[in-house]
């Protein structure tokens, strides 16, 4: 059994309001701010994570 999509985008969209200064549209930096902004332990559901908030910043740049 594995993590629902819905929860990565909730947690995905939550953090996007608290930090959106903290995210660029680099995953391995967006990759870093979300281990230190949050205690998820699993490094697999912390990268589609950051994946979820890079495609977002780069969907919201590329239509600027």
């Amino acid at each position: 059994m594995g993590i629902k999509p819905s929860y990565i985008k909730t947690m995905g969209v939550a953090l996007m309001e608290l930090h959106r200064t903290s995210f660029n549209n680099n995953f391995d930096d967006n990759k870093m701010v979300v281990s230190e902004i949050t205690t998820i332990e699993s490094k697999s559901i912390r990268n589609r994570v950051a994946g979820f908030i890079t495609r977002k910043v780069n969907t919201h740049n590329r239509h600027r």
